[in-house]
């Protein structure tokens, strides 16, 4: 990755937006569900990523809908079945065989340390996602996620609490800055950096990197390097006698505890103040930027490389839908969707030349969208559906199926569609993002 541009603020903001606007979409709704209340949830995973529809033919489907055909007598996982119920039963419109599009952070395994948890969505329970990985993170107040580097770019929200973050540029100037709720940051592929939470309670994060396979358990740890070397070279290295490092780890710190920082004040003169400080802003404060595109019924929050300038390597929209709203019928030329679902119920069908497919999502889920598929996701519930849609990508770019047909001659489109001008003409000329209920 090239230096990033110089930049004097992390935030975009828009003249008359305050920061106490109505949205603070982040953490709306976010408390966590007790996902399924299953014992088995990994055949429960299993089971709901491997469920394709198999070829059939929608007249076939639609004499079956809800008829006796469809009845099944015998035993069923009704709890996960009501979570899911376009899988189990598709539409009649879905056709083909198209791969998983679907995973939960519920279904994961937690990493419990002294000092908080990690869990991860990766390529290996989300086999389509080779673009982006997901982690979700907690840290108890003053604990530490360990210096370390990584072979991936990191891009990150806060989803609660604070945190003091630092990254080192090649140049040796450092940047340390706070986040709190809602705040994103973004750590280049390879440049050491760290997390630590702040009081009154710590942190909790989600990290997305731009590599499918990443592993959190695979990161350069600072722990793990001076361990793995002789110490007769770390004596040389550090100038030091060999007495003095007696009490370095003797193991992996990862994740643990430790007392509060100092003021941000205080730990930025302490490593030099004004002549070490970084040009480059790693954080943004998305929670204070006025919205992208908004409507009657929802509204999305786009970050990118245009106004997070740091942010190289992924794109992001922060959306919104109000009860009855809907994501319009839309794709995404350059890359592939990776979803993270943060409050209220969806439903998301994804068109590909191999078919279609339809799926729920709930909170804490992942929803992921083949590049330039064609794509929408409906609010089912009674409450906000709020949602993230990152990007393998420098910039957020989108196709709405509105926007296309009514930028073609009427005619053109009487001729693929059977709708004359009249109707033609009452279909939303612009691309809304969100829909009306």
């Amino acid at each position: 990755m090239s230096e990033p541009r110089e930049i004097k603020a992390g935030t975009a903001r828009t003249p008359g937006t305050s920061e106490g606007q109505e949205s603070n979409p982040v953490t709306e709704g976010l408390s966590r569900r007790t996902f399924l209340g299953v014992g088995s949830a990994g055949l429960a995973s299993a089971a709901l990523a491997s469920l394709a529809v198999n070829a059939q033919e929608r007249s076939d489907t639609e004499k079956a809908d809800q008829d006796h055909s469809s009845s099944n007598p015998g035993p069923e996982n009704k709890p996960l079945l009501d979570e899911n119920p376009n899988s189990n039963l598709p539409p009649p419109t879905d056709h083909g065989h198209i791969e998983p599009i679907w995973y939960s952070f519920d279904l994961t395994t937690k990493r419990v340390e002294e000092g908080g948890w990690t869990n991860q969505v990766t390529e290996r329970v989300l086999p389509n996602s080779k673009d982006l990985a997901g982690v979700r993170m907690r840290l108890t107040a003053g604990s530490f996620r360990e210096l370390h580097w990584h072979t991936a770019d990191e891009w990150a929200i806060m989803l609660y609490g604070n945190a003091r973050v630092t990254c080192l540029n090649p140049d040796g100037t450092v940047f340390i800055g706070d986040v709190g709720k809602d705040d994103l940051w973004y750590f280049p592929a390879g440049y050491p950096h760290s997390i630590q939470g702040l009081a009154p309670d710590g942190c909790e994060f989600i990290l997305v990197f731009d590599q499918g396979s990443f592993s959190e358990d695979n990161t350069f740890l600072l722990s793990d390097w001076v361990r793995r070397t002789p110490p007769s070279v770390l004596s040389k290295n550090f100038g030091l006698p060999q007495s003095a490092l007696k009490k370095l780890p003797d193991k992996s710190l990862y994740i643990f505890p430790a007392d509060l920082p100092a003021s941000l004040a205080q730990d930025k003169a302490a490593v030099g103040g004004r002549r070490v400080e970084s040009p480059y802003q790693y954080t943004f404060e998305m929670s204070t930027m006025a919205p992208t595109q908004q409507t009657t019924s929802g509204e999305v929050r786009i970050v990118d490389s245009r106004n997070f300038l740091t942010s190289k390597n992924i794109a992001a929209a922060l959306v919104k839908i109000k009860p009855g709203g809907m994501r319009e019928l839309h794709w995404h030329p350059n890359a592939s969707e990776w979803q993270y679902y943060l409050a209220g119920k969806a439903r998301m069908t994804v068109f590909t030349s191999e078919g279609a497919r339809t799926m729920d999502f709930n909170t804490n889920d992942v929803g992921y969208v083949p590049a330039v598929a064609g794509h929408y996701v409906q609010n089912l519930g009674n409450t906000n559906l709020v949602f993230l849609e990152m990007f393998k990508a420098n910039q957020y770019m989108n196709f709405s199926l509105n926007n296309w047909l009514r930028h073609l001659p009427p005619e053109m489109v009487t001729s693929h569609l059977n709708l004359d001008a009249d109707t033609i003409g009452k279909i939303p000329s612009e691309a809304l993002d969100i829909l009306p209920g």
